[in-house]
């Protein structure tokens, strides 16, 4: 893939002032530009799908679909696509799961206006952008969980079960949850019924505690 001269870029956040000033960020750089803004993961993947767009930045956190979801369904459809996940949280499991996803990088809100231009252009450059102070974290936890000879913990769900668990989080109903995520109303409740049975939780507001703190929803 061959670096335009000016990269078209999607910018996806439910918030309007976070998307105002990494969007000054971006159009102070005579290569990057936004041309479209969404709010939400399920609009990030029509607005991507139906525009020329060369790279998309999702936040991890957002209405319908997360960001991690919507790298998965825009990376299947568009493999062509280079994408950034733009996440607050330090952490390493986001970070590994942007991987799976197949993210370019993984940046932090808190150091965008130092971050975001190098990581944009790396990835389309092809390379894989992680901010210093992640990466060291990062290498040391591995190294420390290796000498004690643990291994990094899998999450127990499935990428659709936690788009599941999120919609639920959210308060959508069965056949909101469906329609969002072309499914029939039966596997959304075969997807409940495994949630709860792999964590042991027996009802909603269980699953929306799980989808606070796994980060899926913001509180």
């Amino acid at each position: 893939m061959s670096i335009p001269l000016k990269t078209r870029i999607l910018l996806a956040d439910d918030h309007a002032l976070v998307r105002q000033g990494l969007r000054v960020v971006i159009d102070a750089e005579p290569d990057l530009e936004v041309v479209a803004e969404v709010d939400d993961g399920v609009e990030a993947v029509q607005a991507a799908l139906r525009e020329p767009i060369d790279l998309a930045i999702l936040d991890v956190a957002m209405p319908r679909m997360t960001g991690l979801a919507a790298a998965r369904e825009l990376l299947a459809h568009r493999p062509d696509l280079r994408v950034l996940i733009l996440s607050m949280h330090d952490n390493e499991q986001y970070f590994f799961e942007a991987l799976k996803a197949g993210a370019s990088g993984y940046v932090l809100k808190s150091g965008a206006n130092r971050d975001l231009v190098a990581a944009c252009r790396a990835a389309m450059r092809g390379e894989p952008f992680l901010y210093p102070a992640a990466a060291a974290t990062l290498m040391r936890d591995v190294l420390d969980r290796a000498a004690r000879g643990e291994e990094i913990v899998e999450d127990p769900l499935t990428p659709r079960e936690k788009d599941v668990v999120k919609l639920i989080a959210e308060g959508h109903t069965a056949d909101e949850i469906a329609q969002t995520l072309h499914i029939s109303v039966k596997t959304v409740d075969r997807h409940r019924s495994n949630v709860l049975e792999k964590l042991g939780l027996r009802h909603r507001v269980d699953l929306t505690r799980y989808a606070i703190r796994r980060g899926l929803v913001e509180p």
